[in-house]
C-alpha cells in the first residue's frame, strides 16, 4: 500500500509559488496582451505535458515557445513541419560509418531528442511524419531500427498549429490530438497591445530572455504539485465532467447528446487532474479547489471531444459544448432520483 505523502509546508509553498510567478512575470514580457494564454502554457508545461496552439500566422506562437524554452533553461529545438519533412527527419536515423576499415550503420539522434520540442506548423507536415510523434508523446521513447530509446527527462512538445481552413494543411488525428495536455486558441490581441508593440519592439522583436529557472527547478515544482492535497469531491467532480462527455451517459447534458460522437477519454481526466495541481500551486494553495479545476478544463477537454457532422452545420464549437458541460455538470454529487434507480435495475 502507497503511504499518503508528506503535506507541503508553507516555505515549499511559497518557494514554488516564486517559481512559478516569475515564470509567469517574465513571459508576459515577452508576449504582451495574452496573459491567460501564458498562465495556460505555463501550467502545461509545470505540468511536464505537451501544448497545441492553434492561430493564424503572426500572433506570436512560435516566440512564447522560445520564450519558456529560454525561462526553463532546458534543452530546446526547432523543426518546421513542412509536406516533405520525413519521420526521420525527426527521430534520426542509421548513417553509413567507416571506422578501421569498416563500414557499419550507426544511430545518428535527430532532434527530438532534447527537453523542449518545438513542432513549428505541425499540421502543414503529412499524417506519416507527425506520426512519428505519437510514440515519443505517449511514452517519451523513440523505436527506429527496432531499437528503442529513451528521451531526455523532461520531455514534451510543444506545437504550434494553423487553422485547418487554410491551405496546405493535414489534420491531426484525434490519437494525437489525445497526448496533448492543452489545446489552446490564440487570439489577435487589441489595438492598445499592438500600439505597445509598435512603441516598444521594433520589427516587433521581444526582448532576451533570461533563464529564471533550472531543470532541478522544473522538477522540483511538478513533485511539490503532486503533494498537494486533492479532495475526493474535487476528484469526484472531474470524473463525472469526463463520463457525462459522453452522448450515451446517463447525465450527459442534452448539448453533448445532440453533437457529440465519442466523449473524452480517461486520459482527459488525468490532464486535468494534473493541471489543477499545477493551477493550484500557482496561486499559493495547499488544496485543489473546483475554480481550479474549473480554470483548466476547458483547455484539457475541448480537443478531446470528437463532434459529430450536426455540430459543423449548426457551426457548434467544442469550446461551447465544454462550457456548457461544466455549468452543467454539479460540482457536488447529487444521486440519481429513486425513480431512475428502479427503472435501471
Amino acid at each position: 500500500m502507497n503511504s499518503k505523502p508528506h503535506p507541503l509546508s508553507e516555505k515549499e509553498v511559497r518557494d514554488a509559488q516564486a517559481i512559478g510567478g516569475h515564470l509567469l512575470q517574465e513571459l508576459n514580457q515577452i508576449i504582451l496582451g495574452q496573459e491567460t494564454l501564458v498562465r495556460q502554457v505555463i501550467t502545461a508545461a509545470l505540468a511536464g505535458g505537451h501544448v497545441l496552439l492553434e492561430g493564424l500566422p503572426g500572433l506570436g506562437k512560435t516566440e512564447l515557445i522560445k520564450g519558456l524554452a529560454h525561462l526553463l533553461d532546458l534543452d530546446f529545438r526547432r523543426v518546421q513541419f513542412t509536406p516533405d519533412l520525413l519521420p526521420g527527419d525527426i527521430t534520426g536515423g542509421p548513417i553509413l560509418e567507416e571506422k578501421n576499415g569498416e563500414r557499419n550503420f550507426v544511430f545518428r539522434a535527430g532532434p527530438i531528442f532534447c527537453n523542449i520540442l518545438l513542432a513549428d506548423e505541425i499540421n502543414r507536415a503529412s499524417p506519416k511524419t507527425q506520426s512519428a510523434l505519437l510514440e515519443a508523446m505517449a511514452e517519451a521513447r523513440v523505436t527506429v531500427m527496432g531499437e528503442t530509446r529513451d528521451l531526455p527527462n523532461p520531455f514534451f512538445v510543444l506545437a504550434t498549429q494553423n487553422p485547418i481552413e487554410l491551405e496546405g494543411t493535414y489534420p491531426l488525428p484525434e490519437a494525437q490530438l489525445d497526448r496533448f495536455l492543452f489545446k489552446v486558441t490564440v487570439h489577435p490581441v487589441s489595438a492598445e497591445v499592438l500600439k505597445n508593440i509598435l512603441q516598444t519592439r521594433r520589427h516587433g522583436k521581444p526582448p532576451q530572455p533570461q533563464a529564471v529557472a533550472q531543470a532541478e527547478d522544473f522538477i522540483q515544482f511538478q513533485e511539490s504539485a503532486g503533494r498537494l492535497h486533492f479532495p475526493d469531491a474535487v476528484m469526484g467532480w472531474i470524473a463525472r465532467i469526463c463520463e457525462a462527455s459522453h452522448p450515451d451517459a446517463s447525465q450527459a447534458p442534452s448539448m453533448i447528446q445532440q453533437y457529440v460522437r465519442f466523449g473524452a477519454s480517461p486520459r482527459a481526466a488525468i490532464s486535468i487532474a494534473e493541471a489543477a495541481r499545477i493551477d493550484a500551486l500557482l496561486d499559493g494553495k495547499t488544496t485543489v479547489g473546483f475554480d481550479n479545476v474549473r480554470r483548466v478544463a476547458e483547455p484539457a477537454l475541448s480537443h478531446r471531444l470528437i463532434l459529430n457532422h450536426q455540430a459543423r452545420l449548426d457551426r457548434v464549437s467544442s469550446q461551447i459544448i465544454t462550457e456548457d458541460l461544466l455549468n452543467t455538470v454539479s460540482e457536488m454529487h447529487k444521486p440519481l432520483p429513486k425513480e431512475v434507480i428502479d427503472t435501471k435495475a
